[in-house]
């Protein structure tokens, strides 16, 4: 027998025992772990320009787009439209950001509807994800403990419908909302039902809110939907909460090695999508922004996008 044919034998077998002995997840992960990352871009950066967004990120070489629901506005009638032109492009329509409850008093029934009619939307046109947030943060003192139950219901229930619809659901941690801080998110998790609401983490926000993305990575693992990757700098002699700012890739304090090496340890495939909220430098535009992040994760992580 020729040595090729002894060494598929030998791997067929060492296939056949992995499978034998080690659990199922952690059988996933070893195969998870080898798997690739996927790359997305969001088009927030462009301030509602989202034509020109799709012809940029796809231009600059990311495989994925995320969307908001301003894009409703042009498309609402016509989501196969807006899956034929994000094709022509070569881009997944990775996510949508379907925003959430204002104030921690809120119609229930009514931000169902709404997300609903945005998550019919995103299935129609392609898409794989719903992002949700809230703007449910008191304005003095922290929240509370009603607070994170009422946000957990009410994401539960979204969550149970857009299960319905194949889209799964992601809650987006964010400075300004009941998930600022590691132990907020932690609770809004808790408050939800973990088969209906998965964790989109934005490692930056995580960060700016006290926390080690690396570490959350790790504690989610079963429940991270996809990624937002981004970087944040602190800006001295500012008040809250202008005493931060977004930037590209690498020019920050997220420690996004930490957060890739805890991706591949827990054997994370799935989207990463690399947002930048506004372009830091006014001399710069969008597309160049993108392209100092993609050099970043080239370069710097050794990743393809």
């Amino acid at each position: 027998m020729s040595a090729t044919k002894d060494r598929r034998r030998f791997l067929i077998q060492l296939g056949s025992l992995a499978a034998a002995v080690l659990p199922g997840r952690a059988l996933a992960g070893a195969i998870n772990a080898a798997s690739e990352i996927r790359f997305g871009y969001a088009a927030i950066t462009w301030g509602g320009d989202d034509r020109q967004a799709i012809t940029d990120i796809s231009d600059a070489g990311f495989r994925g787009i995320q969307l908001r629901a301003n894009i409703l506005k042009e498309f609402g009638n016509q989501p196969k439209a807006l899956g034929d032109l994000l094709k022509q492009h070569r881009l997944q329509f990775v996510a949508l950001s379907g925003g959430g409850p204002r104030g921690n008093t809120f119609n229930e029934a009514e931000e169902v509807a709404t997300q609903v009619k945005q998550a019919t939307f995103l299935r129609d046109a392609g898409g794989l994800y719903l992002q949700m947030t809230d703007s449910a943060r008191p304005k003095a003192g922290r929240p509370a403990a009603d607070d994170f139950k009422r946000l957990g219901h009410l994401l539960t229930e979204v969550g149970k419908r857009t299960s319905d619809l194949g889209i799964g659901l992601g809650y987006h941690n964010h400075m300004g909302s009941l998930g600022e801080a590691p132990d907020e998110v932690d609770r809004i998790m808790d408050a939800a039902d973990p088969r209906y609401v998965k964790l989109e983490l934005d490692v930056a926000h995580y960060a700016q809110g006290g926390g080690d993305p690396a570490k959350a990575i790790r504690t989610y693992r079963d429940r991270l939907l996809f990624l937002h990757i981004k970087d944040v700098e602190s800006l001295a002699g500012q008040p809250p909460p202008r005493d931060y700012r977004f930037v590209e890739l690498g020019r920050g304090r997220v420690d996004l090695p930490a957060v890739f090496a805890a991706l591949k340890a827990v054997g994370f495939r799935g989207w990463a999508i690399v947002e930048l909220d506004s372009v830091p430098d006014k001399s710069r535009t969008p597309k160049e922004s993108a392209l100092i992040s993609k050099k970043y994760i080239e370069e710097k992580l050794r990743m393809k996008i």
